[in-house]
């Protein structure tokens, strides 16, 4: 596969944290950031939380499936508990990436992003030597189908991190497809337009690592971003929280539930259910005192074909609002440039909104 972009080489923030520095340099300094809001008297809102289970419980599941639909419109997040991937193959890919990123530095360094490709060891979305930089850096891989792999990234990785990320990769592919086709049910959608663009669809995953910072206010782990993805499920290995997510105006802190997998609607599905379900913007904070690891899988369509309105959503009365896009240039378009909200998605709305 071609490369899907470019970032430029930056420090490694994991190594900066180890120098026990007072004050973070400048270039992390994010000045726009603002505090979490936390508004109404009954304490901070939470995301829906989906029981798989009861989505095939034959008494539940029309409530169920229900309230997945309400959670996709609403929040565009949830998080699913009683979900079918084994607790061994979770615990594994977890310690897999904690031993890779306690691993020497020149281990890691060994997979490092190439010039000109934004898979690897690094960080993405950096495209000029003057950008304000992220406090974190990551691992980011494409992982199905197979002949997608870059050779040279997943030679340099462990037979032991390698099998973990087979399994994990098979097991999170099946519960993201099972839930897409719960979410087309719900949309009305025709099966075979959910077929078309996700069977042998592109999965990637970014393993995600926030230092510890002395001045946690002043930056930003992840910046405000929608997902340019069909489907992400964030896992969440350490106990530390740093999710952020967008709602009504607010950002709301998210605690990650014990055997649960964070789940949030991205760009590409706000397109296909032509805007009935919304991506939503989020964010990573980083803590004074702890690291936090994280790894989102995302699930994408296939690179042969268009990514745009399911034809079966669109009527007189429900017109297309978004243009259709070839899939290799969706990605393309998205990797050479900055994370910024919805700012993407909004490009390729038919009416375009500022935001």
């Amino acid at each position: 596969m071609e490369s899907l972009g470019s970032s430029l080489p930056v420090p490694n923030v994991q190594e900066l944290a180890k120098e026990n520095i007072s004050a973070v340099p400048d270039r992390y300094i994010r000045p726009e950031r603002p505090a979490a809001i936390v508004t109404g008297s009954d304490g901070i809102p939470s995301i829906p939380v989906i029981d798989f289970q009861s989505l095939f419980d034959g008494e539940s599941a029309p409530a169920e499936r229900e309230k997945l639909h309400r959670a996709c419109k609403e929040w565009g997040f949830f998080q699913l508990i009683n979900h079918e991937v084994k607790t061994e193959i979770v615990h594994k890919m977890k310690e897999e990436i904690q031993g890779f990123f306690a691993s020497p530095f020149e281990e890691r360094k060994s997979l490092s992003q190439v010039p000109g490709d934004v898979e690897g060891y690094g960080q993405v979305f950096v495209l000029s030597n003057d950008q304000k930089l992220e406090w974190a850096d990551m691992l980011y891989l494409v992982t199905l189908p197979v002949y997608l792999r870059k050779p040279h990234v997943w030679q340099m990785l462990s037979p032991s991190f390698r099998s973990a990320l087979e399994y994990y990769a098979i097991e999170t592919q099946k519960l993201a497809k099972k839930l897409l086709e719960l979410m087309a049910n719900n949309l009305g959608m025709k099966k075979e337009e959910l077929h078309e663009s996700f069977d042998d669809g592109m999965q990637s995953m970014r393993m995600n690592y926030y230092p510890p910072c002395p001045q946690p206010e002043l930056v930003i782990g992840l910046s405000p971003h929608s997902d340019g993805s069909g489907l992400t499920l964030l896992l969440q290995i350490s106990d530390v929280q740093g999710l952020q997510v967008k709602n009504n105006g607010a950002w709301i802190p998210v605690s990650p539930l014990q055997n649960a997998f964070i789940v949030n609607i991205g760009d590409i599905m706000e397109i296909i259910s032509n805007g009935v379900y919304s991506s939503v913007e989020h964010r990573a904070v980083v803590s004074h005192d702890a690291e936090r690891l994280s790894v989102a899988t995302f699930l994408n369509p296939n690179m042969n074909v268009e990514i745009g309105p399911a034809p079966s959503l669109i009527t007189s009365e429900t017109p297309a609002l978004f243009k259709r896009i070839g899939s290799p240039q969706f990605f393309k378009n998205l990797f050479v440039r900055k994370l910024q909200g919805k700012a993407y998605i909004n490009e390729l709305r038919i009416e375009k909104r500022n935001e």
